[in-house]
């Protein structure tokens, strides 16, 4: 029997859910050897939004100067979702990368009418960013990032690492069946795609004539500087085609950015525990390369 990859672990880390209330912070001092310990913050502000928020997990004995962050971003259409989608990726990095600290984030989401997703989700991750780097000393924490994303919120991680990383602070991005290129006519061929676009897109914020769809495709956007990026599809996705995943794998060859691709015969999200368990595998490999502790 298939589960949803989203649901599959169920059972989150105790650090992160069971040991504080909403809106709690968990700041434990030193332990018995004399090092940092487990410190959990959730729901910590960002912005003056509401959406504007993130847990935050730091791990037992971090130091400003190994300790680096993995940071979890939904999916939901980017008009839904929640940062509580993310909770079985806790697990998941846990059980074995226990000393890099999780930052768990929502984003504001895209409102018909009255708010657009782009691109104010992509600010959001990059005020996350300068939020935690200005803090690194506070926290102990060193401001260097992988990002990992699931559907719309792997659209945002790989958009946020190819055009807005100046600074290159991530240093990976993992996407699970993220979209990356709106030309793809699996899109433009929807008689619905363009009202979507419209409402998903601050036009005012991209310069005059500026080819949207072309721009909001990380696909589009990679560079000899995109970040090593490691992909994870399946291959009877109806809502992310397997050809939006192939021009990624293609641009990323054709500018010499390190990368990996794994193709599951499943859907979009609803994977085989095997595969959950190979993805585990392959990305906990892909963080002690790119992202060492």
């Amino acid at each position: 029997m298939k589960k949803h990859l989203f649901s599959v672990l169920t059972v989150i880390t105790i650090f992160f859910m069971g040991a504080c209330n909403e809106d709690e912070s968990i700041v434990s001092g030193e332990n018995n050897y004399g090092t940092l310990a487990v410190s959990i913050q959730q729901n910590v502000a960002y912005g003056n939004d509401p959406q504007q928020i993130y847990d935050l997990y730091l791990p037992e004995g971090r130091n400003a100067a190994t300790t680096k962050a993995i940071i979890l971003v939904h999916g939901g259409g980017w008009a839904a979702g929640d940062k509580n989608d993310m909770e079985s990726y806790i697990d998941l990095i846990l059980e074995n990368n226990p000393n890099h600290a999780i930052v768990n984030i929502n984003y504001r989401l895209a409102i018909i009418d009255s708010r657009a997703a782009f691109p104010n989700q992509f600010n959001d991750l990059g005020a996350i960013i300068n939020k935690l780097t200005f803090e690194s000393e506070t926290l102990q924490i060193k401001p260097e990032f992988g990002l990992l994303g699931a559907s719309a919120g792997a659209h945002i991680s790989l958009q946020y690492d190819s055009v807005y990383d100046t600074d290159d602070q991530v240093k990976f991005v993992c996407t699970i069946v993220g979209p990356t290129d709106f030309t793809d006519p699996f899109y433009t061929n929807n008689p619905t795609f363009q009202a979507k676009l419209e409402f998903l897109v601050d036009e005012t914020a991209y310069p005059p004539g500026t080819n949207l769809a072309i721009a909001l495709s990380p696909a589009l956007n990679v560079s000899p500087a995109t970040s090593p990026t490691i992909m994870f599809y399946g291959n009877q996705d109806k809502l992310v085609p397997l050809s939006n995943a192939n021009t990624l794998k293609a641009n990323l060859e054709s500018n010499g950015v390190e990368h990996q691709y794994t193709i599951y015969n499943a859907g979009h999200g609803n994977w085989e525990l095997t595969d959950v368990s190979d993805m585990q595998t392959k990305l906990n490999v892909f963080i002690k390369a790119y992202l060492a502790i």
